[in-house]
């Protein structure tokens, strides 16, 4: 759950939540704006302190959000996968108990079992 997490809702959501943070804190000052403040945030208004859903680049977000996830994920193949030579035997039951699956290098004739 934790490897589905890392590699895909993560950066689909990084460049959002990013931008989300980035937006509050640019807008945040306990002195007020420094440019004076925006038209509606009289104390009672919160006009100036809302966050316009509508007006937030949603696709350019998405965009980074799929780039970002691609990047992982040819990273995570490319840079974490193993390539090792032989024949996969799974897992078997053997004297009562559990023998592990595992990679034997030596040649396994095809239709013979390991």
């Amino acid at each position: 759950m934790l490897r589905v997490f890392l590699t895909i809702v993560l950066p689909l959501v990084a460049p959002t939540a990013l931008y989300l943070i980035w937006v509050r804190v640019a807008r945040w000052s306990p002195w007020g704006s420094p440019w004076g403040s925006p038209p509606g945030s009289q104390p009672g208004s919160q006009l100036g302190e809302t966050v316009r859903w509508a007006a937030l680049p949603w696709v350019w977000l998405a965009a980074a959000g799929a780039l970002l996830l691609a990047l992982v994920l040819f990273v995570v193949t490319v840079h974490f996968g193993t390539s090792q030579s032989g024949t996969y035997v799974p897992p078997r039951w053997e004297n009562g108990r559990i023998v592990p699956g595992h990679i034997e290098t030596g040649h396994v004739e095809p239709g013979r079992s390991p």
